[in-house]
């Protein structure tokens, strides 16, 4: 949501929570932590887990989200739980006159994503897609050597994550943690964050399934995607994760006309000419509190949010061009006319 919206809580901020996940967890943590909000009440998944979570964290279950959203006693909805739902809860949410934060993606498809966007501009509510990488050490060091490496003209970004997925792990399910690019946002939003408006996409896939019966289902992934920005510069995105593959690997390099960006895992360097430079990052912990904080500064005091919600809609976009690349097998436009209005 753009920061012209003025509205005012008085603390606490009354909060309602959807999942029951390690995210909703950290979520409920940071809002126990902080003074100025009150965990009033949680719907998961199961009821038993919903139960379990509300003993642990002191506060109300409830037996869906529906009901959840539909409380008097409750100014603001978190959203931690599976992609898939995400869109519904938080059009919900909004209908029922609450603020939103949600983790990303907003929704699994551009149509619905939008129309959310649109409903909380009528309603006049916050609406906060949480995309934490934009508050880590990997986002911090690039901010600061931007300027150094100049004018970036070629990006390589690989994520690969190895492991034996549980065969009800809704992260590896088509269904309900969507394409990969959607479903992990912030890979593609990292880069519309810094290198701007997204002319083309093109786009390969592929999965391993579960079973023959079980084709939404698959024990590994691999999305290779090429991304040519209105700037002129290339990145290219690479993101695996399961059990065909035995390394992991969580590195972006940027290469500019000043020099070479690398931020590997928790290493960082700067290159110009042979001598690469080891840069200080700072840590992962702590995102989803500062998060958090930052929300609940929004709501009670009016400062600005790290993250305009359209700027994640139109992340979204662009993932959602790679995913029909994808399909079809051709190279897809965006729509520069959206991309102007979100990043101008």
């Amino acid at each position: 949501m753009t920061n012209d919206i003025q509205w005012s809580i008085s603390p606490p901020v009354r909060v309602g929570l959807v999942g029951t996940g390690y995210a909703a967890k950290v979520r409920a943590e940071a809002l126990q932590e902080d003074g100025r909000s009150q965990l009033v009440a949680v719907s998961g998944h199961t009821w038993e887990n919903t139960v379990s979570f509300s003993q642990t964290y002191a506060t109300t279950p409830v037996g869906s989200w529906q009901e959840l959203v539909e409380r008097s006693d409750i100014d603001l909805v978190v959203i931690s739980n599976a992609s898939q739902a995400h869109g519904p809860i938080a059009k919900a949410a909004l209908t029922n006159d609450k603020h939103v934060v949600v983790e990303y993606p907003l929704a699994l498809d551009v149509a619905t994503a939008e129309e959310i966007l649109q409903l909380a501009r009528q309603k006049q509510k916050l609406l906060h897609i949480e995309h934490i990488e934009l508050l880590g050490g990997w986002h911090q060091i690039t901010q600061q050597y931007w300027d150094a490496i100049a004018d970036v003209f070629y990006v390589r970004y690989s994520t690969i994550n190895p492991g034996t997925p549980t065969p009800n792990k809704w992260s590896y399910n088509r269904q309900l943690f969507g394409f990969p690019l959607i479903g992990a946002l912030s890979r593609i939003n990292r880069l519309v964050y810094f290198l701007g408006p997204v002319a083309t996409v093109a786009c390969e896939e592929k999965y391993w399934p579960l079973s023959q019966a079980s084709q939404d289902v698959y024990t590994a992934c691999l999305v290779s995607a090429t991304l040519k920005f209105d700037s002129g510069a290339i990145a290219h995105i690479t993101y695996g994760k399961g059990d065909r593959f035995a390394r992991a690997e969580r590195q972006i390099q940027l290469d500019g006309e000043g020099g070479t960006l690398i931020v590997d895992r928790d290493r960082a360097f700067l290159v110009r000419g042979n001598e690469p430079q080891p840069l200080e990052i700072g840590s992962r912990r702590g995102l989803f509190a500062k998060d958090t904080q930052m929300v609940l500064d929004r709501l009670i005091q009016g400062t600005p949010l790290y993250i305009d919600a359209a700027t994640s809609v139109y992340s979204l976009k662009v993932a959602d061009a790679a995913r029909r690349a994808a399909e079809t097998g051709q190279t897809m436009s965006v729509d520069p006319a959206f991309s102007i209005q979100l990043l101008s």
